[in-house]
């Protein structure tokens, strides 16, 4: 049988290819990187059980790198092995998601190709963050629910149940993922507007199940030696996270507007410093041509509508999100689930092109790949010459 022709297989192959190429020199740079200084210290009194941390966010994704530093030690392949899974299941579900959307291989995996390369999903493999978690959870649960509703149904049950199993965890990674679980819901009514009652039969179970396994991830919490958290105080905990998250906080160097992300307008510097004896620096920076022809290609799928009109609507419902959250600060990295769907909207979007122009999905894939291996140094914490060297890749002044 043609590989063509074993779609699980070539999905199983293209996680493994992007965990290579995200797992390559894991270990630097060799300290904490950005806010890696909340995440790394939170893991570890998770895995001793000492005492709340990082009580700001709900706790799976801290459990999920104390299980790395728990398996590889307490040190940068330890922090990061986890993410570095993360980020390869992000590019699977991303695959997974434009191959059940379109039933196309190639588009699926030039889809699977540029999440890889759009850069925002490399960088956040690469650090002990929330954001590559958020990103693997949310794309996994929207390509599992994309797979439910496409099922015959006697096959909807345990597919609806993977969903909400994903995107359950995705809120247990950050709350901006909840809207994502109103949306599948939304989304599974909406395949059965002829039969309203096979909708929400299918839609209320997958809420159900991403409740039970959002209270689930902060069982471990009930162990703490110092403050352990109560059952019955769950709910106040909850009121405390919200609190936290939309408390007015002191304005940042690195902060940004929504509006502006799209147009890759203020990156963030992860890190820059000397390590291991060398200057090296992590900029988290997206690949241009997916970010900015991404719009483009956005633009395109909704004009298409039909199934490819869905991946436009997901990057707009996605940046409408943040439009709408009651944060007083925001940052590039915010953009992370938006960027995949700009990744993603861009294989969908070259799927369009007639036979006869079909030559430039390649020639924008060799472009976009072209621009990912320019900007490595400077987003995988490569060795750079001089401490002035980050200047060879500041196009706009609001890049430095």
């Amino acid at each position: 049988m043609r590989l063509a022709d074993r779609p699980r297989l070539v999905c199983l192959l293209v996680a493994l290819a992007a965990f290579a190429l995200f797992a390559v020199h894991l270990g630097r740079p060799s300290g904490l990187v950005f806010d890696e200084v909340h995440y790394v210290p939170a893991a570890r009194t998770m895995l001793e059980l000492a005492h709340p941390a990082n009580t700001e966010h709900p706790p799976l994704a801290k459990e999920l790198i104390a299980i790395g530093i728990g398996l590889f030690g307490d040190g940068p392949i330890g922090w990061r092995a986890m993410p570095a899974l993360a980020g390869a299941a992000t590019v699977a579900a991303g695959f997974a998601l434009l191959f059940l959307l379109f039933g196309s291989l190639r588009t699926a995996a030039f889809g699977a190709l540029f999440v890889a390369i759009n850069q925002t999903v490399f960088i956040q493999a690469r650090v002990a963050m929330l954001d590559g978690f958020l990103g693997a959870f949310v794309t996994g649960g929207l390509a599992a629910t994309v797979w439910a509703a496409s099922a015959p149904p006697g096959a909807r049950g345990l597919r609806t149940a993977l969903a909400g199993v994903l995107l359950g965890a995705a809120v247990a990674v950050k709350w901006a993922a909840a809207p994502y679980v109103a949306l599948a819901c939304l989304g599974l009514v909406a395949v059965e507007r002829r039969r309203p009652v096979v909708g929400l039969a299918l839609a209320v179970p997958l809420g159900i199940v991403a409740i039970v396994v959002y209270v689930a991830t902060f069982v471990p919490t009930f162990f703490y030696v110092v403050d352990a958290v109560r059952p019955g105080d769950l709910l106040m905990l909850q009121q405390r996270m919200y609190e936290a998250q939309t408390q007015i906080l002191q304005p940042h160097p690195y902060q940004s507007d929504w509006w502006s992300w799209p147009l890759l307008l203020r990156p963030i510097w992860y890190y820059y410093e000397p390590d291991m004896g060398v200057q090296r620096g992590v900029l988290l920076i997206g690949n241009p041509a997916i970010m900015w022809g991404g719009l483009v290609a956005i633009a395109a799928c909704l004009w298409a509508r039909g199934r490819h009109a869905l991946v436009g609507k997901l990057w707009v419902f996605s940046i409408a999100i943040w439009a709408a959250i009651p944060k007083s600060l925001g940052f590039y990295y915010y953009y992370h689930l938006s960027s995949i769907f700009a990744a993603l909207a861009c294989a969908a979007a070259l799927s369009l092109l007639p036979t006869r122009l079909r030559w430039i999905e390649p020639a924008f894939a060799l472009l976009a790949v072209g621009l990912f291996a320019y900007f490595y140094p400077i987003i995988s914490g490569a060795a750079l010459s001089d401490p002035q060297d980050f200047n060879h890749w500041m196009w706009l002044d609001s890049w430095r």
